[in-house]
C-alpha cells in the first residue's frame, strides 16, 4: 500500500507540481487549500507526512501545527515563502519537523520527505512504550509525560529530543547526531537550538535543574540520558 501524504498548500500551481512530483515518487497524495479543507482531510484519515504551506487564505499555518501537535506525531515538512531564521525556528518550535524554503528543487523536496518518513518509522519501531526515571514517566504511545503524578507539557520538539536521548540512554549522543535525528539536516549549523532544548527539559524535569541527574552534558561532546 502506498503512503499517503496531505499537501496543504493554496497556490494551485504550486500545488499542481508538488503533487505530480510526489506521486511520480509512488506517494498517494491527497490535497488541502486552506486551513479549514485541511482540517476536514485530517478528520477523515490519518496521512503518513504532511506538506504545509504557512501563509493560508483563512489563517497561519502556525495554528494548524500547534494543533496537530495535540494529537499526533505525524511528520510535518512546512514548505514556505518565509526565509528569516526567526520564522523558521517559530514553525519548529511549534512542532515542525523539517523546513523547505520556497522556491525549492523537487528532487530536494521529495529527499526530505523521504527521509522524514524513514526517521519517523524508526523511531515508531524503537520506542518502548512507557520509560520511568525518578519521579517522571514517559508515554510514548499516548505521547505524555507525567512528573509526580501531573502533566507535564512538552512541545514537540522537546518530546523528539527526550525520545531520542532515552532510546540511547547511557550512551554519548553527539550535538551533531542529535541535531540531525531532531531538526533533520537542515538546521545543522544552529547548535544552539540544542541548549536551548536541554535546558527547557531540564527545568520541566528535573527536580534540580542546575544539578541534572538525568540529562547530562559530556562537555564538548554532546549529552547522556542517565536512567
Amino acid at each position: 500500500m502506498k503512503l499517503r501524504l496531505l499537501l496543504i498548500e493554496d497556490e494551485p500551481e504550486i500545488r499542481r507540481f508538488t503533487r505530480n512530483a510526489l506521486e511520480k515518487a509512488d506517494f498517494a497524495v491527497d490535497e488541502a487549500d486552506s486551513l479549514l479543507t485541511a482540517t476536514h482531510a485530517l478528520n477523515h484519515a490519518k496521512p503518513d507526512l504532511i506538506l504545509l504551506d504557512l501563509g493560508l487564505p483563512d489563517g497561519d499555518g502556525l495554528q494548524l501545527i500547534d494543533r496537530i501537535r495535540n494529537w499526533s506525531s505525524t511528520p510535518i515538512l512546512v514548505l514556505s515563502a518565509r526565509s528569516q531564521e526567526q520564522q523558521k525556528v517559530d514553525a519548529l518550535h511549534a512542532g515542525a519537523d523539517d523546513f523547505l524554503v520556497k522556491p525549492f528543487g523537487i528532487a530536494e523536496m521529495v529527499a526530505r520527505v523521504q527521509a522524514l518518513l524513514r526517521r519517523h518509522h524508526k523511531q515508531a519501531e524503537d520506542e518502548t512504550p512507557i520509560v520511568r526515571f525518578g519521579d517522571v514517566e514517559v508515554d510514548f504511545s499516548r505521547h505524555l509525560v507525567v512528573k509526580q503524578g501531573v502533566a507535564v507539557h512538552l512541545t514537540a520538539i522537546e518530546f523528539k529530543l527526550l525520545g531520542v536521548l532515552i532510546r540511547q540512554a547511557g550512551k554519548v549522543v553527539t550535538q551533531s547526531a542529535l541535531m540531525q535525528q531532531v531538526w533533520g539536516n537542515s538546521q545543522q549549523d544552529n547548535s544552539h537550538y540544542l541548549r536551548i532544548y536541554i535546558s527547557r527539559l531540564r527545568k520541566k524535569l528535573e527536580n534540580d535543574p542546575s544539578r541534572p541527574v538525568y540529562l547530562l552534558n559530556e562537555l564538548g561532546v554532546g549529552y547522556r540520558f542517565k536512567n
